[in-house]
């Protein structure tokens, strides 16, 4: 995760001042049969001391499935000892000096005894730190049936609303009006900081079966391909392509998705009618990436962050 120096000017004409930084995922494995913690980030290179760094723990739902209370007691500890690993071998900040952990996972009603508790032995290790955790939309309308995490706060987001790999559906990202129908409610019990979305994809179809999503995608749509618009956002290829490492081929559909100038502007409307916000919310924009920056353009994000 290197930042240059055109990411440094972004950080500073955009004025951030935090940034959610994903560290390493949790997943289950079976060859060990226990959850191991995988993928380190490595190189963060940026300049740490302009703004405040929120390590972020993404742990499959899979691990809380399958494990038992003593396999979470080693797991709070590994997630622990890990997240102070990295922040002394990437410079990023002391031991335990952290503001806040952000643990990510979308729990189910099956697993949430066990990911609670999980998060109940994480927080023994980080007393003057605020542990906060992601907060799906289905969790925060159905919270009753999800349950509220014992956590300080929680991270809602407002993306990924639906799933991609269904030909009808208008934007897996998400829609202003899909939003108002989760965010329904003023009554969560937790303070809550909120992540909207600010980027975009291409989802692959082949014979009307979900091949799975690309990010560079440009060139279906600028022309330097055999392809043609069937339909508002959705292309049909007329020829085979190579895009990074996927093969695309001669009648794939592939649907592009992003949030409109205009949806977002109604998907801001949305949460700051349900949610509380103050001059401690933290508002972010998933996710920071130059290529998503430069098709929102920098006094559009501006603007949007103004609207709070």
């Amino acid at each position: 995760m290197n930042f240059d120096k055109k990411d440094d000017s972004i950080i500073k004409e955009l004025k951030v001042k935090h940034l959610y930084i994903r560290f390493f995922d949790v997943d289950w494995s079976s060859q060990d049969n226990e959850p191991v913690p995988v993928a380190d980030i490595r190189n963060v290179k940026l300049n740490k001391s302009q703004i405040e760094i929120t390590p972020s723990v993404f742990i499959t739902n899979e691990v809380f499935l399958k494990t038992n209370k003593g396999q979470l007691d080693t797991l709070a500890l590994r997630i622990v000892k890990r997240i102070n690993q990295i922040s002394i071998r990437e410079e990023i900040l002391p031991k335990n000096d952290f503001q806040e952990i952000l643990i990510d996972c979308d729990w189910s009603p099956k697993s949430r005894e066990n990911y609670f508790y999980l998060l109940k032995q994480i927080k023994k290790s980080f007393i003057k730190t605020k542990l906060s955790a992601t907060i799906r939309l289905w969790q925060y309308k159905y919270a009753t049936k999800a349950g509220t995490p014992p956590i300080d706060k929680g991270l809602l987001m407002c993306y990924n609303i639906t799933k991609p790999n269904d030909l009808n559906t208008e934007n897996s990202i998400g829609t202003s009006r899909e939003l108002s129908q989760y965010i329904t409610h003023s009554k969560y019990k937790l303070k809550l900081d909120v992540a909207l979305p600010l980027y975009s994809w291409a989802v692959v179809f082949r014979g009307n079966q979900y091949k799975g999503i690309i990010s560079d995608y440009e060139q279906l749509i600028n022309g330097k391909t055999k392809g043609r618009e069937i339909a508002p956002n959705k292309y049909l290829l007329k020829e085979d392509i190579l895009i990074g490492k996927t093969y695309l081929r001669n009648g794939d559909l592939i649907r592009i998705e992003k949030i409109s100038e205009e949806e977002l502007e109604k998907m801001i409307s949305i949460v700051k009618n349900k949610i509380e916000i103050d001059n401690q919310t933290k508002i972010s924009f998933f996710s920071f990436d130059q290529k998503y920056i430069n098709n929102y353009k920098i006094q559009n994000i501006s603007k949007y962050y103004a609207r709070f």
